[in-house]
C-alpha cells in the first residue's frame, strides 16, 4: 500500500505517533487509507450539503474495508461572483483546487480518493487531479438543485439574472424582482438548468469517472446519499482491482464524453474544461474534432437555459444513462470503454431506457440534427471560439450585424442598459481573456442584459471571455488568440460588419487581412488590471482557452 510509506516500520514511528494523536485505532491504521476531498463550504449552494454526503462516501468506504480520510479544498460559487472582480478568480481557482488535491495526496500518501464535488470549476479541477495523481477514484457530486416556481412555470438562476435585467430597463418593478429572486433557487444543490455545474456532472459520468446517476439524481433525494455510499465502496474495489482513471480515460472515453455534451445541449466551458482534463491524461483536445462529433451527434435534449425543462426532469426521463442508450443506437459511443462502476459502458447503460416523457427525445427524431456546441474559427478566432448553438434562435445561426465595441464587461453592461446597443448590432467585449481578464470571466450579465432589455434575437455577443452555462442566444467566447496577446479581437472597431455562420463554423470580420495586420502593427494593448497576488502569477502562466487555458511555465 502507497500509505505504507507513512505508516510502517521502526523510522515511521513518529508518523503513526500523529495519527494515534488524532484518535485512529490500530484496525484503521492496518486498513488502506482513502482520501475523501470534500469541497463544503457554507458560501455555496451546491456545496452547503456536503457534510453529509461526506459521512455516507466514508460510511461506503468502511463497508468495504477502508479507512476514510478527509480533508478539504475551496470552491467558488460563480452565482455570487458574476459580474464583478471575484468573477476573475472563478476559473483561475481551478488550478489551485487541482494543485491542492495532489499537495495534500502525495504529501500523506494515500492509496486512493473519493472525490465530492459540485460545482463549476471544482468538478474539472477535480477531475484534473484524479488523472494527474492516477490512483483508484470515483468522483460524486453533490447534485442538482430542484427548479423553484412561479406563477406555475418552473424557473430557476437564469430568470433571475434576466429579471435584473428587465428591472434595470424598467420592465418589471423591483417588488416583481424580489419575488423571483426569492422563489427561484429553493434550496441546495446546483442551479437547476444544463449550466456548466449540471453539465459537468453529467459528462462526468460519460467519461466513465462517475456513477451512473450522478448528473441528475437531486440534491435533495435521498438516492443521492446512496450514490455517495456506492461511491466510497466502489473506490475500494477499483483499488482491490488496480483500475486507474488512466485506464479509463482515452480518446474513446473523450468522445463519448463530447457526445453526451452535444447531445444535452450542454454548457460551452465544457470544451475548456475537457481540454484541460485531457492534458492531464496525456491526451490532446482537437477542436476541429469537436466539431465533427458535434456534426454527427443529434441534440436530444432542450433543457435550461435553452429551453424550460430542467436537470430533475431529465432525470426522471432516464437519466444520462438513457441519453447514452439513444447514442449508441446510432453508433455514437464507444461502448466497449472502462468505467469506475468496473463495467464497460454497455453493461452500465443496458436496461436504461427513456421513459417517453419528453424530455429525451428519440435519437430518430431528435431536437435538432446536430449537437447543442460548435466551434467557430476565422479571421477574428484563428484558434477558434465557442458557442452553445442548441441555444441560439434558427434565425441567428447564420447572421451579420456591426460591431459595437466594449474594452471590458462592465463597460458592456453599462452600456447595454444606457441603451447604446441596438438591434442588428454585435456586442465585441475584449480583454477579458485567461490572461488579460485574467481569468476569463463569464459574461452572464451581459447576456441577461440583452435579454432583458429585449434584444437576445436580434443582437449577438462575442468575447475572448467566456460564457456562462446559463446564457442563451448567439453569445460567441473563447476567442483566441485573446486580445491581451494582441489577436485580432484587439482590432475591431465599431462599426465592423461581422458574420457569424454557425453551421458552417465560422466568425468573420469583414476586414481585409491587409487592414487586420496594419491595425495590429499601430494598435497598443491594454496592460493586464493586477499587479499582485495569485492573478498575476496566473496571468503570466495561462495558455489560450483553445488549450484548455491550463498552466504552464514560461508563459510570455
Amino acid at each position: 500500500m502507497k500509505s505504507d510509506t507513512v505508516r510502517k516500520g521502526i523510522e515511521r514511528a513518529p508518523h503513526r505517533s500523529l495519527f494515534w494523536a488524532m484518535g485512529y485505532h490500530e484496525e484503521e491504521m492496518e486498513r488502506p487509507l482513502i482520501g475523501v476531498v470534500n469541497s463544503f463550504n457554507e458560501i455555496v449552494p451546491g456545496h452547503i450539503h456536503l457534510t453529509r454526503l461526506a459521512e455516507a462516501v466514508k460510511a461506503g468506504v468502511r463497508m468495504e474495508g477502508g479507512t476514510p480520510v478527509e480533508f478539504s479544498t475551496i470552491g467558488i460559487c460563480d452565482g455570487i461572483a458574476m459580474n464583478h472582480r471575484g468573477m476573475n478568480y472563478s476559473l483561475a481557482s481551478r488550478e489551485l483546487i487541482a494543485d491542492s488535491i495532489e499537495a495534500m495526496t502525495e504529501a500523506h500518501c494515500f492509496d486512493a480518493l473519493v472525490f465530492i464535488t459540485n460545482c463549476d470549476k471544482i468538478t474539472p479541477g477535480m477531475l484534473m487531479a484524479a488523472l494527474r495523481l492516477n490512483l483508484p477514484m470515483v468522483l460524486v457530486s453533490g447534485g442538482p438543485m430542484l427548479a423553484g416556481e412561479d406563477n406555475g412555470k418552473k424557473i430557476d438562476l437564469k430568470n433571475v439574472f434576466e429579471a435584473a435585467g428587465a428591472a434595470g430597463s424598467g420592465k418589471i418593478t423591483e417588488e416583481e424582482l424580489k419575488d423571483i429572486e426569492m422563489k427561484a433557487c429553493p434550496g441546495c444543490g446546483s442551479c437547476a438548468g444544463m449550466f456548466t455545474a449540471n453539465t459537468m456532472n453529467c459528462v462526468s459520468e460519460a467519461l466513465g469517472l462517475a456513477l451512473p446517476g450522478n448528473g441528475t439524481v437531486p440534491a435533495v433525494h435521498a438516492g443521492r446519499v446512496r450514490l455517495a455510499k456506492e461511491a466510497g465502496r466502489r473506490t475500494m474495489f477499483n483499488w482491490r482491482n488496480n483500475i486507474f482513471p488512466r485506464d479509463i480515460v482515452s480518446y474513446g472515453a473523450l468522445n463519448n464524453a463530447l457526445a453526451v455534451d452535444m447531445a444535452l445541449g450542454g454548457s460551452t466551458n465544457t470544451i475548456l474544461h475537457l481540454a484541460a482534463v485531457a492534458k492531464e491524461a496525456g491526451l490532446e483536445m482537437d477542436l476541429n474534432h469537436v466539431n465533427r462529433i458535434s456534426e454527427k451527434t443529434p441534440q436530444l435534449c432542450s433543457l435550461s437555459p435553452a429551453g424550460e425543462d430542467r436537470i430533475q426532469d431529465l432525470h426522471f426521463d432516464g437519466g444520462i444513462a438513457a441519453v447514452m442508450q439513444e447514442l449508441s443506437k446510432k453508433n455514437l459511443l464507444d461502448d466497449t470503454r472502462l468505467t469506475v462502476t468496473g463495467y464497460t459502458v454497455k453493461e452500465n447503460i443496458k436496461g436504461n431506457v427513456r421513459k417517453e416523457k419528453g424530455i429525451i427525445c428519440s435519437s430518430e427524431a431528435p431536437y435538432r440534427e446536430k449537437g447543442g456546441i460548435a466551434v467557430l474559427f476565422g479571421n477574428i478566432a484563428p484558434e477558434g471560439s465557442v458557442v452553445k448553438r442548441g441555444a441560439v434562435e434558427e434565425s441567428m445561426l447564420s447572421w451579420e450585424g456591426r460591431a459595437r465595441v466594449f474594452e471590458s464587461e462592465e463597460e458592456a453592461v453599462e452600456g447595454i442598459n444606457a441603451g447604446k446597443v441596438t438591434a442588428g448590432e454585435v456586442v465585441v467585449i475584449r480583454y477579458e481573456g485567461p490572461r488579460g481578464g485574467p481569468g476569463m470571466r463569464e459574461m452572464l450579465a451581459p447576456t441577461s442584459a440583452v435579454a432583458g432589455v429585449g434584444l437576445d434575437k436580434s443582437v449577438a455577443l462575442i468575447t475572448d471571455g467566456r460564457f456562462s452555462g446559463a446564457t442563451r442566444g448567439a453569445s460567441i467566447g473563447h476567442i483566441s488568440p485573446e486580445a491581451a496577446v494582441k489577436g485580432p479581437l484587439a482590432v475591431l472597431r465599431d462599426g465592423d460588419r461581422i458574420v457569424i455562420d454557425i453551421p458552417r463554423f465560422r466568425l468573420e470580420a469583414k476586414v481585409s487581412e491587409e487592414e487586420i495586420q496594419k491595425r495590429l502593427e499601430t494598435t497598443s494593448i491594454k496592460s493586464s488590471p493586477v499587479e499582485r497576488g495569485y492573478l498575476q502569477r496566473y496571468s503570466h502562466m495561462v495558455t489560450s482557452a483553445s488549450k484548455g487555458a491550463v498552466l504552464e511555465v514560461n508563459q510570455q
